[in-house]
């Protein structure tokens, strides 16, 4: 069992970055090489502002942004139904709408950047994991054609059977505006594109320390191991993986690890199993998400824990789930399993906003990251560069503390309630 991500495999050796060295000055530093840091980044230089510094701890993509599922589709961790009650219509619409923006936006950079990231443009279905009634998944349909102006296409079994042959699931839901793609080579063509563009992107500079501005008009000191930039805005992106550097932005996020695994190639077995293009995940409490690759494996994830794992026994859980839904599956390799941390908000939704010290923030964008996070460098950049306030409904959710030892527990517990009620409805 290979325990590096099927993605750090098949994506090419990286290009070499430097370390931070010395002192470096820029216009705005941003703290860590994800998804939010690199869609802040190339915010800016879309903008036109390119002096522009990213320091990162290990490599660009090296946490949940290189890690995750790939599915590229609208929304927030929190549930769209909460998001309508918490913002009203038009809040709740404006917020959603972001995260479509995103998509759209995601796709122009990889047109306009020539970003080859095995991009699958096969749409999402959410699968009917319970019984034959399709009353959820047509309620469901009409809430977000309704609130939110989404449409998505109601599947019955036979037409699922498009998508997946599992008689596990009794239909389906498609979103057609959906895609999938290869997280890592994504974050590292954006990452290239930045630095033609002239930013600058600091590897292995994990950050020790961020003082603030001593004047109104003086800059902020971000210190990292063998170097300092000095910036007049400071952007924290550091997800699940930020260490001592903010305890404001620490003390309210969860770092929640969750398991992926690919399996072997299967060459013209795959199209039995999953005929369609389309990526996959279900209705259960404690869903699964999978997707075909290009190269005929099964990218299979699930589950939240608070533990970290090796490879072999994500493997052996991811199976085991797998084969509940493809049990012809059963002699298929498991050739690659990994797990990553992500950040949680005890409200489920993505923190952007502004700290008292002047600093600005993205994080907390839970497991339904790749949307959400470019929307996040898109408002950053819109506040830095044109001074367009965030939107209020991020700040209604704000900064509210997770009890460190005691929240990882909480969340831990809330998980296996929730298994719990997918293992009392079948």
């Amino acid at each position: 069992m290979d325990p590096t991500t099927y993605y750090a495999a098949s994506a090419g050796p990286a290009p070499a970055r430097d370390a931070l060295r010395g002192r470096v000055d820029a216009h705005v530093c941003v703290v860590g090489g994800g998804f939010a840091g690199l869609a802040t980044a190339i915010g800016l230089v879309e903008r036109g502002q390119r002096d522009v510094v990213v320091v990162e701890g290990e490599t660009v993509g090296h946490g949940a942004s290189g890690r995750n599922g790939g599915f590229v589709f609208g929304g927030f961790s929190l549930d769209n139904a909460q998001l309508l009650a918490d913002q009203g219509r038009e809040g709740a619409r404006a917020m959603y709408g972001l995260t479509r923006e995103a998509v759209r936006t995601i796709r122009r950079r990889i047109a306009q950047y020539g970003i080859a990231c095995d991009t699958v443009e096969g749409g999402v279905v959410l699968a009917n994991w319970f019984d034959d009634d399709d009353s959820i998944l047509r309620r469901r349909q009409e809430f977000m054609a309704r609130e939110f102006d989404v449409h998505w296409r109601l599947l019955s079994h036979d037409e699922l059977g498009a998508f997946t042959t599992s008689p596990r699931y009794a239909g389906g839901l498609l979103e057609p505006d959906a895609f999938h793609f290869h997280p890592l080579k994504y974050a590292r063509g954006l990452a290239a594109a930045i630095e033609r563009a002239g930013g600058r992107i600091h590897e292995r500079s994990p950050v020790t320390r961020i003082v603030p501005p001593r004047t109104p008009d003086g800059a902020f000191e971000v210190h990292a191991d063998g170097g300092v930039v000095h910036a007049r805005h400071v952007v924290i992106c550091g997800g699940g993986y930020l260490r001592g550097v903010s305890p404001a932005l620490e003390r309210a996020m969860l770092p929640i690890a969750t398991y992926v695994m690919a399996t072997e190639p299967l060459k013209g077995a795959l199209a039995r199993s999953i005929p369609g293009q389309a990526a996959i995940y279900d209705t259960r409490f404690s869903f699964d998400y999978y997707r075909p690759l290009p190269d005929t494996r099964i990218l299979w994830g699930g589950r939240i824990s608070i533990l970290d794992r090796g490879a072999e026994p994500i493997a052996k859980l991811l199976k085991r789930d797998m084969l509940k839904v493809y049990p012809e599956l059963a002699d298929v390799k498991v050739d690659y399993a990994w797990g990553g941390l992500m950040s949680y908000a005890r409200h489920q939704m993505p923190q952007i906003g502004r700290l008292p010290d002047g600093s600005w923030h993205a994080l907390g964008f839970g497991g339904h990251g790749v949307g959400p996070t470019t929307a996040a460098g898109e408002l950053l950049a819109d506040a830095i560069t044109a001074g367009i306030p965030i939107p209020r409904g991020f700040a209604d959710y704000g900064l509210p503390r997770v009890w460190g030892k005691a929240g990882m527990l909480a969340a831990q517990l809330t998980y296996n309630w929730a298994e719990f009620k997918d293992w009392i409805n079948g």
